[in-house]
């Protein structure tokens, strides 16, 4: 069967019309079963790694489960895990025969466990706890094992409450200190009050925790049992529950329609912890956060109440088609009425996951920059809002400014829509290829910028770390290889070489009642137009500067089982010949990092912060606590510098914007604390030197800027 690659990294409904169920198995009431024939069908034809699966798959599959379950081994018994041991090297055939014996035993084992723990863990608060007792906690839950028996979990429980109780006890002394500091006929507290309150916010909070627990229903522990499956293959191949799906959907668009806030399960109700800027409920001001949902109506309709149910369901109450009705009952927070409060739906806007701009003056000299943090774009039609436009009308406003040189922040990057790097990167090249793609079969397809169109050809530098990732390479390597940007920061980047493709596994069912969710898998590999892979080994910065997680496990090395990094052909491309000095700039760049005292102290910190990672061992002890605060506190005393580190850029709204940000005073307030994040970025300042650096053959000449914007 043919297939035709949908050049996306996240596309959606990818319909495979040559295989569908046919009866009886789409009539099977158990739709677990379901489930596992049509994703082992939709892993065998499509995915891009073809895996046997075998005793050895099956014992991966069982540790990552068991992990997935009960990572920090608090609910499971030593005995329990014995007994699930016998499947470890069963799930292979399980899966081949659709048998959940191990799933129905495991599932219905750790409901129990719930159960009993969620019994006496509030025995373990109903006593002040005694911070003077020397004892520890080990939090290396990777190398300890279940607990032998009852009366050992129950400890290591009694340990895990203390030890939270511990941090909020310390926060609330030093609170006081301060009070009584400022004012002198401030009411000191007895340490038993600072105890108790310490104790019933920690009750609190696992209250809450376990009614987010028991909320889960049987579908949501089984897409653990599917993904323990799915993620052998690779680390990004993954089941969407239905809910999840539209989560992503969310995610990858930044917009849906709703009323505007994020929402959280509290007693009582659905409670308001934030308003989104924009929104329906941010413009008519009529709810607050704190205030608490306790009925859904539609329209006229009579209302239902939210009271005990779960946050999804709620939330597909409150959600529904722009321009409709949802009648909200709402007590307040401030006196508790009850009023009904009537919000026409609107299409919501994520406005913190879109590029934004600004203008950078140093010295005497102008430049830009344009921060994107995804690449977001609307599958269902792209001509609407995506990065690639919006960057371009960023560009445009910016060149209006007479910048000099232009910076793009790519850091914390985690991808989205492959055709929005190829447009993007269009942005900078006349033309050529971008990207080339492999899909299983050895199948190659190179991906080409075809317009001729140049919106910057000045000098341009990237940011990226080690969170820049899958789009954000592709954009990064591409103008790497064609001598276009110069890369600045981290070691390499992310190292996510590979392509995802969602496919809607109701498809395959001729007739169905109920909603089987989704699957995303990968299906290609994407290449530099060098012929090199990003998988596994990034990319590298042309000018690398350290970070404060620089020694820390992040990337897909650290990922399980992620496909290796391999190589094929170059294409053929022509590298931009626009610069008099990039290699000496970059020279001269690494030069002043390698250096710098104050990149030798990053690092330094860096370092520690790795090393305080790696402690799993925590006293108990509150004197012997405040004393590995004080140890690290004088430690960190080394690193002020770092801390009270500020550039001489001067950071400027490009002209009008203050007024074009929707006369909103919270978004000009938002915008001007993250230009001054940028007054203490030190990679940023490192980047602008670089761009001062960088000496252009083209500056001076006439941009040729497409008609169409």
């Amino acid at each position: 069967m043919k297939r035709k690659l949908i050049l996306v990294f996240i596309t959606f409904s990818l319909v495979f019309a040559s295989w569908k169920l046919t009866s009886p198995t789409f009539d099977d009431p158990n739709k677990d079963k379901l489930l596992i024939e049509i994703i082992k069908h939709v892993l065998e034809k499509y995915h891009y790694n073809s895996i046997e699966i075998n005793d050895e798959f099956s014992e991966n599959m069982f540790d990552t489960y068991i992990d997935l379950l009960d990572s920090q081994k608090k609910y499971f018994l030593a005995s329990d895990y014995r007994e699930f041991k016998k499947y470890k090297f069963l799930l292979d055939n399980q899966l081949i025969d659709e048998e959940l014996s191990f799933f129905n035993l495991s599932y219905q084992r750790l409901i129990q466990r719930i159960k009993e723990v969620e019994e006496f863990y509030p025995s373990l608060l109903s006593s002040p706890f005694d911070f003077s007792i020397n004892e520890e906690i080990n939090l290396d839950f990777e190398n300890i094992s279940f607990s032998k028996n009852n009366n050992e979990r129950r400890e290591r429980w009694r340990k895990q409450l203390k030890y939270s109780a511990l941090d909020i006890y310390d926060i609330k002394i030093s609170e006081q200190k301060l009070n009584i500091e400022k004012d002198k006929d401030y009411k000191v507290k007895l340490n038993e009050e600072i105890i108790k309150e310490s104790i019933d916010l920690v009750s609190k909070n696992i209250n809450n925790i376990f009614d987010l627990m028991n909320d889960l229903q049987r579908k949501d522990w089984f897409s653990n049992y599917l993904n323990s499956f799915v993620i052998q293959l690779d680390p990004h191949t993954f089941y969407f529950k239905p809910e999840d799906k539209e989560r992503f959907d969310m995610n990858i668009s930044g917009k849906f329609n709703g009323i505007g806030a994020r929402l959280s399960k509290q007693e009582g109700g659905i409670k308001i912890v934030d308003i989104i800027l924009g929104g329906p409920l941010w413009k008519d001001k009529k709810i607050e956060i704190g205030d608490e949902i306790i009925k859904v109506g539609q329209a006229n309709e009579e209302p239902v109440d939210v009271i005990g149910m779960r946050l999804e369901d709620a939330i597909k109450l409150i959600k529904g088609p722009k321009d409709t009705e949802v009648r909200l009952t709402i007590r307040k927070k401030i006196d508790g009425e009850i009023k009904v409060v009537p919000v026409i739906r609107d299409l919501i806007r994520l406005e913190e996951t879109y590029a934004k701009s600004t203008i950078i003056k140093k010295d005497d000299n102008k430049y830009g920059l344009i921060s994107l943090p995804k690449f977001y774009v609307d599958f269902d039609n792209y001509k609407t809002r995506n990065c690639a436009s919006d960057v371009k009308k960023e560009i445009i406003k910016l060149k209006k400014e007479g910048i000099k040189g232009l910076v793009l922040d790519l850091r914390n990057n985690g991808g989205g829509s492959l055709q929005t790097v190829v447009d993007m990167t269009g942005l900078f090249i006349k033309e050529g290829p971008v990207v080339q793609v492999k899909s299983f079969g050895d199948r190659k397809q190179i991906v080409f910028d075809k317009d001729p169109s140049i919106f910057w050809e000045g000098p341009l530098v990237i940011l990226v770390n080690q969170m820049s990732a899958s789009a954000s390479e592709i954009l990064a390597a591409a103008l790497q290889d064609y001598n276009r940007a110069v890369i600045v920061g981290s070691t390499q980047s992310f190292g996510k070489g590979t392509v995802q493709n969602v496919i809607d596994l109701n498809r395959f069912l001729s007739n169905s009642n109920f909603d089987l969710g989704a699957l995303k898998i990968t299906t290609d590999k994407f290449y530099r137009i060098n012929g090199g892979s990003v998988q596994v080994e990034g990319v590298k910065s042309d000018i690398t500067i350290p970070n404060r997680l620089s020694f820390i496990p992040i990337g897909e090395n650290d990922e399980e089982n992620p496909l290796e990094w391999d190589q094929i052909d170059s294409a053929n491309y022509k590298k931009w010949d626009g610069y008099f000095n990039l290699h000496e700039a970059i020279k001269s760049g690494n030069d002043r990092i390698n250096n710098s005292p104050f990149v030798s102290l990053i690092k330094e910190n860096a370092k520690w912060i790795a090393s305080k990672q790696n402690s799993k061992s925590f006293s108990l002890n509150y004197s012997n606590f405040k004393k590995t605060q004080a140890d690290d506190k004088k430690y960190l005393s080394k690193f002020d510098d770092l801390k009270n580190y500020k550039n001489d850029l001067q950071f400027e709204f490009i002209a009008n914007e203050e007024e074009s940000i929707e006369n909103s005073k919270e978004i000009l307030e938002r915008r001007k604390r993250w230009k001054k994040g940028l007054q203490s970025d030190f990679q940023l300042n490192e980047g602008l030197k670089v761009l001062d650096n960088l000496k252009s053959k083209l500056i001076n000449k006439k941009y040729i800027i497409a008609n169409k914007v």
